[in-house]
């Protein structure tokens, strides 16, 4: 006779608690986001608005330069994500693949550059950009990226060094340089962590709100997280924010990521393990 399964039910009871508190947060911007104006402020407060208001999601899509801001967002996302696939994996394939002196103190420098808080190094980019005439444009978010950053170096690294030298040693034997090893042996076999560093940056730039607000001061280079989200005031007071037209906004910039982390999940699993790996 087989006992009750008294431990699993208590683990998935857990865990169904923890998933329902971390996601109340999506739920009550989504609540609000069916409320009117005065509804948000209603008190006590009600989990669900008597009268959903669907109409604010097409107030929020036709009345606001939504897709204008969703065009400079894709922009970033698209230059960032292939920027720093191509860079970072160019980066990391030596420090992995190939013997060379002072292979581990170039790792050891480029880790160190990590611990550097990036608004440190804020000034003096905006000094180098403002010389360089780029400021009120998209050109100081785009650029770097096709310089490679360290936390994508180290992940493509740690995966690199999973794939056996051996392969590339018989391409060279079969004629390839250490270029065709790279881009028709290596990088297929890679597919997991360009995967999982693509999802990371896309979502990253998504939802990136600091520099732009540095950057970008023209309303029509002004990504979602700039834009969208600051632009529902009451007509008359201009200090006065439509919240439940700002949580509508804010409940359509949280579908995209979710979707794209959902789908690309497996991929995220498998790229993170094997970048976990000893040297």
């Amino acid at each position: 006779m087989k006992t009750f399964p008294w431990l699993k039910i208590l683990q998935y009871s857990i865990l169904l608690l923890v998933a329902a508190f971390m996601m109340f947060p999506v739920f009550w911007i989504f609540s609000n986001s069916l409320r009117t104006l005065p509804g948000i402020s209603h008190f006590p407060p009600r989990l669900f608005p008597e009268t959903p208001q669907f109409s604010n999601y097409v107030y929020v899509l036709r009345n606001s330069n939504f897709l204008l801001y969703f065009r400079n967002t894709m922009i970033l996302i698209v230059a960032n994500t292939v920027g720093t696939l191509i860079s970072s994996s160019m980066v990391a394939y030596p420090l992995a693949q190939m013997e060379f002196r002072g292979r581990k103190f170039f790792f050891a420098l480029i880790l160190a550059t990590m611990m550097v808080p990036a608004v440190t190094t804020i000034i003096p980019q905006f000094i180098i950009f403002r010389e360089l005439g780029w400021l009120d444009s998209l050109w100081p978010m785009i650029v770097p990226g096709f310089f490679a950053f360290p936390y994508n170096v180290f992940l493509f690294r740690q995966f690199f060094m999973t794939i056996p030298k051996s392969l590339g040693e018989a391409a060279k034997i079969d004629g390839c340089n250490q270029w065709q090893v790279f881009s028709i042996v290596v990088v297929p076999l890679a597919k997991p962590v360009f995967i999982t560093i693509g999802v990371l940056s896309a979502i990253w730039w998504w939802n990136e709100l600091f520099q732009p607000l540095i950057y970008v001061q023209a309303n029509h280079l002004r990504p979602l997280t700039t834009g969208a989200l600051a632009g529902f005031r009451v007509h008359g007071s201009p200090h006065m924010v439509q919240w439940n037209l700002q949580m509508a906004m804010a409940m359509l910039m949280i579908i995209p990521p979710m979707i794209l982390y959902l789908v690309a999940s497996r991929y995220i699993v498998q790229g993170i393990k094997a970048t976990g790996l000893k040297e």
